[in-house]
This record gives structure tokens, sequence and C-alpha cells, in this order.
């Protein structure tokens, strides 16, 4: 599967576009619409159009990833919650989670819900935002 373009707009949406390097609420050196990586250093700068290219090219590596690990059939809109969430926690949190396995066994369990609002926490802290942010890709996975 594809994200669909409602998909990448919460993405966009929640990382919101900076074009300056940053230190983002886990203290992760971040670029454009969440970009990490080695290539991203303090002082960076980028334009709108190569923060579009980034968020493309690190959708493709979360779409595979969540193709590769959710083996069951998946609406539209629970695979592009499920690319928001990976491309938020990451490709090895995502395909090593619980929650991972839950949707292996019922895409549509109440375990789905819970597991998903474990993911609210970045040092061991509870973050506001990320709280939205899950409720609004639950949201989504559910409609």
């Amino acid at each position: 599967m594809k994200i669909s373009k409602k998909g990448l707009d919460l993405i966009k949406y929640f990382e919101q576009l900076r074009l300056t390097a940053y230190y983002c609420p886990a203290n992760v050196l971040t670029i454009g619409y969440g970009h990490t990586g080695h290539d991203v250093h303090e002082g960076l700068t980028i334009t709108q159009e190569h923060a579009t290219d980034l968020l493309l090219d690190d959708v493709a590596r979360f779409e595979t990833c969540v193709n590769h690990t959710i083996s069951k059939p998946l609406t539209q809109n629970q695979f592009d919650a499920l690319v928001s969430l990976a491309y938020n926690i990451g490709e090895t949190a995502f395909s090593r989670s619980t929650l991972a396995k839950e949707i292996n066994q019922d895409p549509t369990s109440k375990a789905v819900r819970q597991q998903y609002m474990l993911w609210v926490k970045a040092k061991g802290r509870v973050l506001p935002g990320l709280v939205v942010r899950r409720s609004k890709e639950l949201a989504l996975y559910f409609a």
C-alpha cells in the first residue's frame, strides 16, 4: 500500500515545516517535516522543495515498514494512521511493538486502541503533543 494525501497531510500537520535544523522535544536534531538522520546538523537550512523531497523519501521507508510488519489487510485509513505512527516512533519501535502484534491478530480489537495510546512518551515523559497526535491517528485508524 501507499500513503494517501490525507495521511501525508496528517504527517505534515504534526511534524510542521521547519527549514532550519532544530532539536525536537526528544532532543534529536530535526529539519523539514520531522526528518532526522546523519545528514542533519546544527545550522543546516533547506528549501521547502528539499523538505518535501525528504518527506517523500522518508515516508516511502515507513510505507515499506508498515507493509512488511502488518500481515493483515488494512483499510487506507488504517494504513495512513500506521505510517504516521511509524514515521514518529521509528521503524524498529514500530516493527517490534505489541501494537503491531495486536493488529496482526485483529486490526479492529480494543487492544489496538490501548496499545496505540502507549506511544505518547519521549524520554519517559508524557508529551501533550503526542497525546493529541495519537488521538488523531486513532480517529483516522478507526474511521
